[in-house]
């Protein structure tokens, strides 16, 4: 190790730093872009064709220029495709063909359902192919680079070398990489959008139900309004639902399926029926949603046969319980 005190200890040695291009600047480019600047690499092009992708790069790229996606290639010695999946092969195929020599160069994408095959076009061009993968939603604000500082991120790579670049890459800008096998990408992009954009629909149709309940019903209207049970204000039912869905987050990740509570752990199938009837009068959809959660709930928890009866939809044949079917396998 070098002389020259701590500071010089923690920078040495220094990995090293890479110009990097990014295609296309959409909020994960745009988002993984500026943290591997703040990691030290440069990100010296971008390409964005619409209005609002070169926005996004002119914000959160100041430094680099737009070009089109082959000169992007061209002159980037790390290439961060950051496209839509339905893109993505056409894209790798299409570079392929405009820039015949990839060697040396190292090449991610970010999609969550695709391994390294899709990149394969460029690997028989001598690319280091990567699928390096953000476990993080994104919004388009400053808080999503913020966010990939705590993000694990599944990795898939062809070789050992391969995979240690992409460690090497993730914990550079904070975050803890995952090693997914390239026949395991689809189920592991499944198992994240049913936790993250499920929890989104599920959330505002809660809401959507709360705020139904808010609004005053028959003749009680003034009474209630007078004593501050009812409010109209904006944001009252996400304001009612944030420290419960926090806590009952935090509690299934914490404690698994110990976490479940109220009626349908309880196998209180008067209730769930009360909850029904009501939900199918605000929204019906919102009823069957709350259906089909509530007798997956039941399924993990266990409780009475009358409940899993009245949550089956009809027509259907026996559903077992978790709890249930374990027993058979014993």
């Amino acid at each position: 190790m070098p002389d020259g005190g701590p500071r010089a200890a923690a920078e040495w040695p220094r990995p090293a730093r890479l110009s990097v291009g990014v295609i296309a600047a959409g909020r994960v480019g745009t988002a993984l872009g500026a943290a591997l600047e703040r990691a030290g690499h440069v990100v010296g092009a971008c390409a964005a064709v619409s209005d609002a992708s070169r926005e996004r790069a002119r914000t959160r790229l100041p430094e680099s220029r737009i070009t089109p996606a082959d000169a992007v290639a061209a002159s980037s010695e790390l290439v961060v495709l950051a496209v839509p999946d339905t893109e993505l092969a056409s894209l790798a195929a299409g570079l392929a063909h405009t820039v015949p020599d990839w060697s040396g160069k190292i090449v991610l994408h970010t999609s969550g359902a695709n391994g390294v095959a899709i990149l394969d076009p460029l690997a028989a061009r001598g690319a280091i192919c990567l699928a390096v993968h953000p476990a993080m939603t994104f919004t388009g604000d400053p808080t999503d680079v913020d966010r990939l500082g705590s993000a694990c991120f599944g990795i898939t790579a062809p070789d050992e070398v391969s995979t240690a670049i992409a460690q090497s890459l993730v914990l550079e800008i904070g975050g803890e990489p995952v090693v997914i096998p390239e026949d395991s990408r689809t189920l592991y992009h499944a198992a994240l959008a049913h936790g993250s954009n499920h929890l989104v629909t599920l959330v505002r149709d809660a809401a959507s139900a709360l705020a139904a309940a808010l609004r005053p019903r028959g003749s009680g209207e003034a009474d209630a309004a007078a004593y501050g049970t009812i409010t109209s204000e904006a944001g009252a039912p996400e304001r009612i639902l944030a420290p419960l869905l926090t806590a009952a987050l935090d509690n299934a990740l914490r404690h698994g399926d110990r976490a479940l509570t109220g009626p349908v752990a309880r196998g209180d199938a008067a209730a769930v029926a009360a909850h029904l009837r009501e939900l199918d009068v605000v929204d019906a959809e919102i009823a069957e949603s709350y259906r089909g959660l509530a007798l997956r709930t039941a399924q993990r928890s266990g409780p009475t046969r009358a409940l899993i009866d009245l949550l089956r939809p009809a027509g259907t044949g026996c559903t077992e319980t978790d709890s249930e079917r374990q027993e058979h396998h014993l």
